[in-house]
């Protein structure tokens, strides 16, 4: 995984590009050092002060929003049929999809908020808002909103305290994974423990079999 150092040196020579360019294939689902490459531009640009601030936060808002935008629409588009498919083989049954589709439902917009912020969640929650048909004026609102409030935090954070970062940065990388850990273990305890209350309420908002609205390869909607 490259570092912070790394990355900077990198920016260098491509500039607000390689930003651009990591966020917005991480929110589409690859697993790139998005979030590192925003903190490494804001160390940047308060050291060298060869880009501005404000230019860096914009790039991580706009790479983050689209990023997120590409990755609703392939969501939407192959998710469901997909996981209806092959679902069971990552124990995602039929039941549980259906809970997914009501989760998203009922939280869709704190899901996609504070996936900006979870690393792993972050790389996915968009596939997952298309997949479980969370609707473009929801999900691109949430999105939106996201980005933005991700890129000015961790922006401005890390321009004004450049010297510190490069001092604790370890430390607080190390801090954030772990709180991203307990945030996902305490969701999925969460899940496990009102696994049987949530299924009766994804049936009664969706009851009857999911169907995919866009068939995988041209063949028949999957029913899960």
């Amino acid at each position: 995984m490259l570092d912070h150092q790394a990355i900077i040196d990198l920016i260098g020579h491509y500039g607000l590009w390689l930003v651009f360019g990591f966020i917005l294939l991480e929110s589409i689902g690859l697993p790139l050092p998005g979030e590192t490459a925003l903190i490494a531009a804001s160390l940047f640009a308060g050291s060298t002060h060869q880009i501005s601030p404000v230019s860096v936060i914009i790039t991580a808002a706009l790479a983050g929003a689209l990023g997120g935008s590409i990755a609703h629409w392939i969501g939407k588009r192959v998710g469901l049929p997909v996981l209806a498919r092959y679902g069971s083989y990552i124990h995602l049954p039929p039941k549980r999809l259906k809970v997914g589709r009501y989760l998203f439902a009922e939280y869709g917009n704190a899901i996609v908020f504070v996936g900006r912020f979870v690393i792993i969640l972050r790389a996915i929650v968009g596939l997952l808002a298309g997949a479980n048909q969370m609707s473009w004026q929801r999900f691109g609102l949430a999105n939106l909103v996201a980005s933005i409030v991700w890129a000015c935090l961790y922006g401005i954070g890390c321009y004004y305290l450049g010297a510190q970062i490069n001092r604790y940065g370890s430390p607080v990388a190390i801090g954030l994974l772990v709180l991203a850990l307990l945030i996902i273990s305490a969701s999925l305890w969460f899940f496990r423990r009102h696994e049987k209350q949530l299924e009766v309420k994804a049936e009664a908002a969706f009851p009857g079999p999911l169907v995919a609205e866009k068939p995988v390869g041209g063949r028949r909607p999957v029913n899960p």
